[in-house]
């Protein structure tokens, strides 16, 4: 039995290199006659040939990569969006012309309620550009090279911004003397209504990540090219990167100008701190003459920070001795007393000065009323925050 199965194989192992040998025999014979095919053909055309097989074997996966937002595929969600809020709000009964996006939420609010704390988890219906990020169009040609320079720098538009806000700089230092001659005929635009763009807007703009070392980097180039005396061409340059703020200063209610029987200036005002209330009256011209309830404020503050905080408001706007001021003041001590008189001085000071000067004056916090209040006693506590001496035994 065992010497007929050896021979079984050896039957079999043969055939196989029989098989193998007829398989290489014909794989020769291909070959020889795909030799002899070239053999026929003229040199440049093997040329020819080889180059076109380096051009077609030459493959960018990162260029032949779909997009995973495109412009077929954003133009079908706009129109599926508009579909959609024209049923909403023939639901809602409104018009869908005027149907905002505001009209939109408290119409998805009202008709899916959620109950989930998450609000990333609650139904939403927003415009496509919202939804789907910007993406980045292709940055290289079909053979594989970049279109721009500073493509291998991996974040080109920063560098491309730097290039060119450096580039702006030493064209003003260039010409330093002509936009200095410029200046003195143009006042530069004023920037107090405006802000630097944050790093997540920045980034957004530019469709790239940034650090905090390069925003930190961008926003000192910008600033040192405002610095310097530029002309209006780098004005409209750097406010690119400025965004309009609401100036607080606008919203303050400042009093109107009253004028008393000898036809002096004057402006009222009112003042809080703590449980003190205060109300000041500013004259137009004075000589610094300052009365509390009817006495000098040298006599009814003893303490010199109390009268510090009385004088800062002129201080600071270096009106020290231009006025007169009587001011009326109950409740509180002394430190809230001075703390609501200084506030109510700072808000009738406002009558005689400029929207700027008024802008600075909020800024350092001379015209927000103090919040703090001394804290209450805690039960089972010393105080508002000691804790009674914790003893063993």
């Amino acid at each position: 039995m065992a010497a007929s199965c050896v021979s079984c194989g050896a039957a079999v192992s043969h055939r196989l290199f029989l098989g193998g040998r007829v398989s290489l025999a014909r794989r020769r014979v291909l070959w020889n006659a795909a030799a002899a095919e070239l053999q026929t053909i003229s040199g440049p055309q093997i040329l020819r040939l080889r180059h076109t097989a380096v051009v077609t074997t030459k493959k960018n996966v990162a260029a032949l990569r779909r997009e995973t937002y495109t412009v077929d595929f954003i133009k079908k969600q706009i129109e599926e969006f508009n579909i959609g809020k024209r049923h909403l709000a023939n639901m809602m009964g409104e018009d869908p012309e005027t149907f905002t996006q505001e009209d939109i939420d408290r119409a998805i609010a009202y008709l899916f309620p959620s109950g989930l704390f998450e609000k990333r988890a609650r139904p939403v219906m927003k415009h496509p550009e919202q939804i789907f990020p910007k993406q980045k169009a292709t940055q290289w040609g079909e053979d594989g090279r970049p279109f721009h320079f500073l493509f291998y720098t991996g974040k080109q538009s920063y560098y491309s911004l730097m290039h060119d806000a450096y580039g702006k700089l030493l064209n003003v230092q260039k010409h330093k003397n002509q936009l200095q001659a410029e200046a003195e005929k143009a006042k530069t635009k004023d920037l107090i209504g405006s802000r630097w763009l944050i790093k997540e807007e920045l980034e957004e703009m530019l469709v790239e990540k940034l650090s905090d070392q390069d925003y930190a980097q961008f926003v000192r180039l910008l600033e040192r090219l405002l610095a310097s005396q530029c002309g209006a061409a780098e004005e409209e340059f750097v406010q690119r990167f400025r965004r309009s703020v609401t100036v607080q200063s606008k919203k303050q209610l400042i009093e109107p100008l009253q004028y008393d029987e000898q036809g002096m200036a004057f402006s009222t005002s009112e003042g809080k701190r703590k449980s003190a209330k205060a109300e000041a009256v500013v004259y137009e011209h004075g000589s610094g003459r300052i009365e509390v309830n009817g006495i000098d404020y040298l006599l009814y503050f003893p303490v010199i920070q109390d009268r510090e905080q009385l004088m800062f408001p002129f201080h600071f706007l270096d009106r020290l001795g231009k006025h007169d001021v009587t001011c009326t003041v109950s409740g509180g001590g002394r430190s809230a007393q001075a703390g609501a008189i200084r506030l109510a001085v700072a808000r009738a000071l406002c009558s005689f000065v400029t929207e700027e000067e008024v802008e600075w004056m909020r800024q350092a916090g001379l015209l927000t009323t103090d919040p703090r209040v001394r804290e209450r006693k805690k039960p089972g506590q010393e105080g508002a925050r000691r804790k009674f001496t914790w003893k063993k035994r």
